[in-house]
Order: C-alpha cells, then sequence, then structure tokens
C-alpha cells in the first residue's frame, strides 16, 4: 500500500461517500470527497490526488465525460469508476475513456479495497495500450446482453478488457446461456467491428466436412467437390471467426486449426497454395474441454491456444435475480412482432426467480413469448406460471417416456440445424452420400458391438453380404474388436 496516498472520492450520494472516506481513511489513504463533477475537476486542476473514484451519475456532468479530460491534464492519474447502471456499455465506456478498473454498485468494501491497492502499486496507465482507443459507443445504443447481477458484472469487465485487443476468447456455459452474443458483442464493439462476423456450428457439420467448411477446397479435391469454396476462413478475413461447439471438433480439424493459430497460414483441401489469415478467433462450447482432452478427444495444445481469455458464462439459476430485466427484454421484443407485452405480477415473479431453468434464457424467451401468444389477460399471475413451467413440462417429459423420438424426425432434425447452419449460402453437393455414410458407420459399428465382433452374425443381422460387410468396414474406418471375458 502506498503510505498517505491521497484519493479523491466523487459521488453525489452523501452516504456512499461518508462510507467510502471513512473506509479508506481506516485504511490510512488520506481522503477528499465531493458530490459534483465540477468539485472533482477543480482539485485535479490543482494537482491534488493520487487515485480517483468517481460515480457515472452525477448532477452537473456525467462522470464517464470527465474521464477523458482528466486524462488529458494528468495522463498517469489512476481512476476508478463507479456506477449503478452496471451495463455492459458502462464497462465499455468506462474502459475505453481511460479508467483503471469498473466497479459495479452495490460493491463489497472487500473489492474496492483491493482495487484501490492494486491501482496504486500498478505502472502508469499510458503503458495499458489497449485502454486508450477512441469512444464508438452511445449510451443509449440497445444490447442483447442483459443483466445487472455480480456474475454478469464480471463478464462485462473481462469484455470490457478484451474488445480492443486481438487475444483468442473461450466462452463456455450450458447450452441457451448466450454464449453467442458474448462473442458477437465482442466483435461489434471491438477493433474488427467493420469486419465480418462469421459463425460456425461445429455439432452441426459432418465431422469429414468440417475442414473443407474452414479452410475451403478446390475443384475435385473429394467426392461432391464440383467447385471450388472458399471456407469460413477466408469469409471471415480481416473479422471475427466464431467456432461454436469448439468441443465436437474432429482431431484431424483440431491439428489443422493448431496450425493455423501457430503460423498465421492455411491451405484449401486439395490446394497447395499458402493463404495468410488475418482473423480473430473465439470459441465456445457447453463441454468439458480439460475432461475430452483427458479422454484423448481434443488437443491440449490447442486448447491453451484458444483458452487465451476465459469467460465462464453462469446458468440462468445463477443469476436469477436478472430475470425480471430479461423478462422486460423478451416482453418488448415480442411486441415488435405483433405480440402483445404482458405484465407479471410479483407472485409470478417470484416463482420464475426461484424456478431451476434447465433450458436457461433460451427456455425463458420461450415461455414469455408462448404466455404473450396464448393468453388474453394482460396480468399474469403466479398460477398462470406454474401451469406453463409444471404442467407443461411434465406432460412434455411424459410424453418423451412414452414415445422417443423416431429415427426419420432424429434425421429431420439434423438437416434442419444443417441448412440452418448455411443461411448465406446452400452446403456442399453430395449430400445424399454423406448422410448415408452418416447413418451406415454408427449402423455397422453398433451392430458389431451387438454380435461381440462376429461379422458373420453381423452381415446375417443386417442382411449384407460378408464381403460386402468387410469392406464397409474398411472404408468406413470401424473398428472390430471381439469381447474378451
Amino acid at each position: 500500500m502506498s503510505i498517505n496516498a491521497s484519493i479523491l472520492v466523487a459521488d453525489d450520494d452523501t452516504a456512499i461517500r461518508t462510507v467510502l472516506t471513512q473506509a479508506l481513511s481506516r485504511l490510512g489513504y488520506q481522503v477528499k470527497s465531493v458530490g459534483t463533477a465540477a468539485g472533482l475537476w477543480k482539485w485535479i486542476e490543482s494537482g491534488e490526488g493520487d487515485l480517483v473514484i468517481t460515480d457515472v451519475v452525477m448532477p452537473d456532468e456525467n462522470g464517464l465525460e470527465l474521464l477523458p479530460k482528466i486524462k488529458q491534464l494528468r495522463p498517469h492519474l489512476k481512476i476508478i469508476v463507479m456506477s449503478a447502471r452496471n451495463t455492459l456499455m458502462t464497462a465499455v465506456q468506462a474502459n475505453e475513456r481511460g479508467a483503471f478498473e469498473y466497479l459495479a454498485k452495490p460493491f463489497d468494501l472487500n473489492a474496492l479495497k483491493l482495487t484501490v491497492e492494486k491501482a496504486l502499486e500498478s505502472g502508469p496507465d499510458n503503458e495499458r495500450g489497449y485502454l486508450h482507443t477512441e469512444p464508438k459507443v452511445l449510451d443509449d445504443e440497445p444490447m442483447d446482453l442483459i443483466g445487472r447481477s455480480p456474475p454478469m458484472q464480471e463478464i462485462y469487465r473481462i469484455m470490457a478488457r478484451v474488445m480492443g485487443t486481438e487475444l483468442t476468447v473461450a466462452i463456455t456455459g450450458e447450452s441457451g446461456t448466450g454464449k453467442e452474443l458474448i462473442a458477437r458483442a465482442l466483435h461489434n464493439y471491438g477493433k474488427r467491428r467493420n469486419g465480418p462476423f462469421v459463425a460456425l456450428n461445429m455439432a452441426a457439420i459432418p465431422k469429414e466436412l468440417i475442414e473443407s467448411e474452414l479452410f475451403g477446397h478446390e475443384r475435385g479435391a473429394f467426392t461432391g467437390a464440383t467447385h471450388r469454396s472458399i471456407g469460413r476462413f477466408k469469409e471471415a478475413q480481416n473479422g471475427t471467426l466464431f467456432l461454436d461447439e469448439i468441443g465436437d471438433m474432429p482431431s484431424e480439424a483440431q491439428t489443422r486449426l493448431l496450425r493455423v493459430l501457430q503460423d498465421g497460414e492455411y491451405s484449401m483441401v486439395g490446394g497447395a497454395k499458402t493463404i495468410k489469415s488475418n482473423v480473430r478467433i473465439i470459441t465456445a462450447t457447453h463441454r468439458d474441454l480439460r475432461q475430452l482432452i483427458r479422454q484423448g478427444l481434443f488437443r491440449e495444445d490447442l486448447f491453451y491456444r484458444l483458452n487465451v481469455v476465459p469467460i465462464r458464462v453462469p446458468p440462468l439459476r445463477n443469476r436469477s435475480s436478472d430475470i425480471p430485466d430479461l423478462v422486460h427484454h423478451f416482453g418488448n421484443q415480442i411486441v415488435d412482432i405483433g405480440l402483445p407485452k404482458k405484465i407479471i405480477d410479483a407472485g409470478g415473479m417470484r416463482v420464475l426467480e426461484d424456478y431451476s431453468w434447465p433450458g436457461n434464457i433460451r427456455e425463458l424467451e420461450n415461455l414469455v413469448k408462448r404466455i404473450s401468444a396464448l393468453y388474453a389477460e394482460k396480468i399474469i399471475t403466479a398460477e398462470t406460471i406454474k401451469k406453463e413451467l409444471f404442467e407443461v413440462n411434465s406432460e412434455k417429459n411424459q410424453a418423451g417416456s412414452e414415445s422417443s423420438e423416431s429415427l426419420s424426425e432424429s434425421i429431420e432434425r439434423h438437416l434442419r440445424e444443417y441448412f440452418n447452419a448455411h443461411k448465406d449460402g446452400l452446403p456442399l453437393p453430395g449430400l445424399y452420400s454423406r448422410i448415408l455414410r452418416e447413418l451406415e458407420r454408427p449402423l455397422i459399428a453398433v451392430t458389431l458391438e451387438a454380435t461381440h465382433g462376429n461379422q458373420l452374425r453381423t452381415a446375417d443381422l443386417l442382411g449384407l453380404n460378408r464381403n460386402t460387410l468387410r469392406k464397409k468396414i474398411s472404408d468406413l474406418d470401424i473398428p472390430v474388436k471381439k469381447k474378451t471375458h
């Protein structure tokens, strides 16, 4: 701790000024507090203070607007911004305007103490190049990232610090928590915002086509490659490539991706020409990559290349205080599509906050839309919420236990996901043969397992000639293991 360091506190709330003054004084700091931006600026002009702690909203001037003036006059003066607005916008703007740290109100005094110590002991702010970018986010600009809970505040702080960098970001969290929204925000408010944002879901692409989807292919590179395709890396040049469900990437593609990250270049499938890559990589997954590494399913060296900045998105059950804001947000969205906005009363909101939300934010959004479409009354009570949450889910679970999804339904769902992943253009030709291959391999592999590796019995069960079965086992690279007793 810097002995006798002087701290200037600016906040229009007398109680907050008193608490901060007392807490910091007990730690040995000299503290002066003021309730206006003008009063703070007067002290700064006179050269007072080793550290500034300022609120955003003050009666005479927005604290964020004051930051660039402070940094211009005294570039080495550290500034901690505190705010009750608690949005990603506030964190980004504070970071862009030269703040050392952003703290959301209410904050823990121990957290403030550690931040103050870190600020006073660190080097000059102008050595931290990521802070000094041109402000570009407007106060009233809409964002889909909703939440003021402590877990979301931590995410905002991390995002604000890495938006102006080229660092790879690995987003993890359960399905439906909003991982792609975070990836898009990192792109939209980062250095590459004028470039393309290209998303690819690994789970929606047949494994043998992922390399082609990523890096492109030359005509004739494989069966069905009747034309040249540039691939997603080329599409994302000078922008951001978002690789969703990275845990489903096959090992061959992992090796090629690692090479791109190491060397900054790649070649198309079936091509010899080297292509320079200028792409920022952001990944996401709901799977435990460290567990996949232990199982030999994910490369450890690739993991460390991708996991430079990890962002863990909490499930909705761990940020239930954000549910009212999310309901309000979704309510505004459904008005735009012609559905009436509903008001959920206090009892109904308590039910929502106490629910476990296995489907996370996606499930909440679905509920808000369903209620708006199905119910005529404007005020939605706890009884209606319980009916939709528990009775409807119970019926779904009962139906699921009585009749599982048919094979044709499963294939249809897979194909729809596949085509949804190609919204900007039709997928590669040869889809019929690729789907048959996807079906054949597990069909033969599982039947072999059931017969303990007996190929004669397997051929009989499948209705195939034994030589045909052997050829398919070889062509599809199916392991044959006899059960040992």
